[in-house]
């Protein structure tokens, strides 16, 4: 996995990330959006866009949103 969308996503559902991916791995869901680990091609141009500032590549997400990289891998084992 390379980005993970994390808790700021969460209620404001912006499509930003969605219209600048370049392989469609963005995809919403219930409460928020995810990013598919196994399409991500580790690009960032979904960071540089998303206006709350929820999106982080796997290394660098802040310890209290570390669930999120579980949850993000959860939603496409379904």
């Amino acid at each position: 996995m390379a980005y993970v969308i994390t808790e700021p996503c969460i209620g404001t559902k912006d499509a930003s990330c969605v219209e600048v991916c370049p392989v469609d791995c963005i995809h919403e869901g219930e409460d928020q959006y995810y990013i598919d680990p196994d399409v991500c091609i580790d690009c960032g141009a979904c960071e540089a866009v998303c206006p709350v500032s929820a999106i982080y590549h796997e290394d660098f997400v802040p310890e209290e949103w570390k669930s999120y990289i579980q949850k993000n891998r959860d939603f496409y084992k379904k």
